[in-house]
């Protein structure tokens, strides 16, 4: 009897014990999905919050001049004027505005691509003395401020006489930015050195390793750099403040404050103005989404 009672103590306790599982299973994967679902709506109301500046940007570059100032404000013009988008454009020199930011840019990003890659393979894939060291001091750099290196350059520049030109925004990107050498230095250390060695036994050197062997494996990562480099260039307003003089140097940034302050009471040609130049921006983001997102996720923080 009491070997009966046990087994069947123990049958009563299994099926208790399966019971609960599918229960349990079932709980769980509401808790996930209730987390997923709420995860998900912050997300698309934190996108919505951010969306918001530049449709409004969007509705007022089509109103009219009392639908600008109507209260309450008018989201949807009625009707929509496309004409602000030639009117504005042509206000105020966008042509010429467009030429300097593409040299200023291009420039920029050239050095960026040249000195950069370069820099991190040297503090990644060679070795020597005191490398970790220099490193550290040069990635240390990134804590200075802007504000405290701008009057010695500033100084600099106007000694060697390119205040005024475009020099001062170009040059200084060939010789390399230290947060690209380290997104470039992080990515380089994912490559296996046998790599390198393999080249090595074949004769090859340095530079040719550098640039028929890593150069092509860190193109996703070369791809975050050119992008981070453009929309720095591209949005910069305090360097073309500074360093240019004269209205026919100004840069897209430049123009559309000197736009604001010759017709600051239009402003649905100021916002037009404003959504054709933010326009570039947002096709290179759509275009070079998937890049971006696998050089980001791809670099490590190795080392």
């Amino acid at each position: 009897m009491t070997i009966e009672r046990t087994s069947e103590q123990s049958r009563q306790q299994r099926r208790a014990i399966t019971g609960r599982k599918p229960s349990l299973l079932a709980s769980r994967r509401f808790v996930d999905q209730f987390r997923s679902a709420a995860a998900h709506c912050i997300l698309i109301a934190a996108g919505i919050t951010f969306l918001i500046p530049f449709l409004w940007m969007l509705s007022t570059s089509l109103k009219t001049n009392l639908e600008v100032v109507a209260w309450p404000p008018v989201w949807i013009p009625h009707p929509p004027l496309w004409s602000n988008y030639p009117k504005s454009l042509t206000f105020a020199p966008f042509g010429t505005y467009t030429v300097n930011t593409a040299i200023i840019v291009g420039g920029s990003l050239l050095g960026t691509l040249i000195s950069c890659p370069l820099v991190a393979y040297g503090f990644s894939r060679i070795e020597w003395r005191g490398r970790d060291i220099a490193f550290f001091i040069y990635l240390s750099t990134l804590m200075l401020p802007y504000q405290v290196t701008m009057i010695p350059l500033f100084i600099a520049f106007k000694h060697l006489g390119w205040v005024g030109t475009f020099l001062p925004l170009i040059v200084p990107s060939f010789f390399g930015h230290v947060f690209y050498v380290f997104l470039l230095r992080q990515f380089f250390l994912t490559i296996p050195l046998e790599l390198s060695d393999a080249g090595r036994i074949d004769g090859a050197g340095e530079l040719t390793i550098f640039t028929r062997i890593m150069l092509p494996l860190v193109r996703p990562a070369l791809a975050v750099v050119a992008l981070f480099a453009f929309l720095a260039s591209y949005r910069d307003f305090i360097g073309p403040l500074i360093y240019l003089q004269d209205d026919s140097q100004f840069t897209i940034s430049l123009g559309l404050q000197a736009f604001q302050r010759e017709h600051f009471t239009e402003w649905q040609l100021l916002m037009a103005a404003s959504t054709v130049t933010v326009l570039p921006i947002i096709i290179l983001f759509f275009l070079a989404q998937r890049t971006f997102i696998q050089g980001i996720a791809l670099t490590g923080v190795k080392g």
